[in-house]
């Protein structure tokens, strides 16, 4: 079977890709076990690093994700599965607003076409985010069963996207999941325009000897994965049985909730043999104006029901880190 991710070139597609590679099979529309013979990764930019495996044909499609041509063009099989990640992100959204809806709405929209177009209702798994919860009501512990009040146009988009493949399930037009992802840490590279950025910056930066300013107050709190848990955890959603979804496609997937200052105790108390780059605090009040809008706290016991992996902490997430970046 064939394997699409858009947003492939990403840090959280391309990391993906290289896990199901490792994986190599799984469950098609027919609810059958397929070996995944082809995996295609589109995104605006080409990865930086090539993928291979012997029985695997990898294509790399650069393009817009708005253009429904392209889209089609990739989804052009019925043994099929989508993990769709490409997106405007947070703070992006909030300072183009036509870009965000053209390429988080609108995108998405293609792609969920492109994929009822197929025939056998292919599994398509969507990344939504914590930040669709927001609003005067929200409470301070956000869930699966918590309104969705998001107050940003990113949040807004992923809220949209949602419902939509709720509603696409329902019509039997495929089969689609989405995962409501917490802060995703530690993102290696430069930081990008995502408000969260810093959530990953706090540790990357002095790691590498790198001084940081962190953008938001000590006390700012907000609930994290690392990197591994949450590629586990896209997996393990597409492979779950439909009926264990029943009709809410959207989980919440597990999470720690810390705090800027808690971040900072775990990357300067790391024992990692490493010369720390600095740590100061700067808030910018265009970061934070975002950032307390988001929940708080979030509860996640679906996805411990449906048997989500979750990691250890901030240690562990450090870690891997290391292990994968740093030192390899």
């Amino acid at each position: 079977m064939k394997v699409v991710i858009t947003g492939g070139a990403g840090f959280i597609g391309f990391r993906l890709a290289k896990r199901l590679l490792e994986v190599g099979e799984l469950t098609g529309p027919d609810g059958n076990k397929h070996a995944i013979d082809a995996i295609t990764l589109f995104d605006v930019g080409k990865p930086l690093e090539k993928l291979q495996k012997e029985g695997v044909t990898i294509t790399a499609v650069t393009g817009d994700i708005s253009d429904g041509a392209t889209v089609n063009n990739l989804i052009d099989r019925d043994d099929i599965s989508v993990f769709h990640l490409a997106s405007v992100v947070s703070g992006g959204g909030e300072k183009d607003f036509d870009l965000a809806m053209r390429v988080n709405l609108d995108g998405g929209r293609h792609v969920m076409e492109a994929v009822r177009a197929r025939a056998g209702q292919p599994r398509l798994v969507t990344a939504s985010s914590i930040a669709t919860f927001g609003g005067a009501h929200m409470t301070d512990i956000v869930g699966d069963t918590a309104k969705q009040t998001p107050q940003t146009t990113y949040g807004i988009t992923k809220a949209i996207c949602e419902l939509l493949i709720n509603d696409y399930t329902r019509k039997g037009f495929l089969d689609g999941r989405s995962a409501r992802l917490p802060t995703v840490i530690i993102r290696p590279g430069k930081p990008n325009a995502a408000a969260s950025s810093f959530a990953s910056a706090v540790f990357r930066e002095p790691l590498t000897g790198v001084d940081y300013t962190v953008p938001v107050p000590e006390a700012t709190t907000m609930p994290i994965l690392g990197y591994r848990a949450i590629v586990e955890g896209f997996i393990h959603l597409h492979e779950l049985h439909g009926d264990q979804l029943g009709d809410d496609r959207g989980v919440s997937l597990p999470s720690h909730t810390v705090s800027a200052g808690d971040m900072i105790q775990a990357v300067t108390s790391f024992d990692s043999n490493r010369q720390l780059g600095q740590i100061n605090m700067e808030p910018d009040p265009f970061i934070v104006d975002i950032v307390k809008t988001w929940p708080l706290d979030a509860e996640w016991r679906r996805a411990q029901d449906l048997g989500f992996p979750v990691d250890g902490g901030l240690d562990d997430i450090i870690s891997h880190f290391i292990e994968d970046y740093l030192d390899a």
